[in-house]
């Protein structure tokens, strides 16, 4: 049928990828790919030879409309990132939002996405949450973070490796050091970890060495301090 498919693969462990979305990147016409070199060796693993074209944040605005219109004309096609669900950090939203306005149905496989076993395992509440992703490396950066300084749902962003402690120290700055917090990197994969504590803590604990892979940070919100109501008690006359 039709349509475009969103296709989540692993983060780490190729075992994560699902029967149902092996399948579905048999069936299409065309896959779309966010690194067609990376997505070759996942593709080839599972013995899928199908036609690959690059849709990157760079030129996705350019090719959104020819892809649609191969969908209109008739075709199945597939989107997948480099690692976890299209769309959440990465290329994707502007296809759909193009695919919907056209009247092209969309479907998401569900599958693995980093920040949710991040979350899980972080020991903060996860029944509210907001996903910040990557804030601003500089202009708007500051402003970002006083914003949510007073935000009390569990907060996850995404970070790279080589700015980690940065990070950790801004937020020190903004949230308070003894803010809780946990930082997942290496998720699914056999160096995984899962370090959690205060955000002085974090910053000592990866300020003492040379840190790898995917970065996942979850932020303790801010506590809601509940004023109790008082009740003046008149005179009746």
């Amino acid at each position: 049928m039709s349509k475009l498919y969103l296709i989540p693969t692993p983060i780490g462990n190729l075992e994560d990828m699902t029967i149902r979305s092996i399948n579905t990147l048999k069936s299409v016409d065309l896959i779309l790919a966010e690194d067609t070199r990376t997505s070759g060796f996942l593709l080839k693993h599972y013995e899928i030879s199908k036609p690959l074209l690059s849709h990157h944040k760079f030129n996705e605005h350019k090719t959104s409309e020819n892809i649609a219109n191969r969908i209109l004309a008739g075709e199945s096609v597939a989107l997948i990132s480099d690692a976890g669900t299209p769309a959440i950090s990465d290329p994707g939203y502007f296809l759909v939002k193009h695919c919907v306005e056209q009247g092209i149905e969309v479907e998401c496989l569900p599958g693995a996405t980093a920040f949710v076993p991040a979350l899980v395992n972080s020991g903060l509440p996860n029944d509210r949450f907001c996903f910040e992703g990557f804030l601003p490396q500089k202009k708007g950066r500051q402003s970002k973070l006083n914003e949510l300084a007073e935000e009390s749902r569990t907060m996850i962003f995404y970070e790279s490796p080589h700015r980690l402690v940065k990070t950790l120290q801004q937020f020190a700055e903004v949230f308070g050091e003894e803010r809780k917090a946990s930082v997942s990197r290496e998720l699914t994969k056999l160096h995984e970890e899962n370090a959690r504590g205060t955000l002085t803590e974090l910053i000592a604990h990866f300020s003492s060495k040379t840190v790898k892979g995917e970065i996942v940070i979850v932020v303790e919100g801010k506590t809601v301090v509940k004023k109790k109501k008082e009740y003046i008690k008149k005179d009746r006359v």
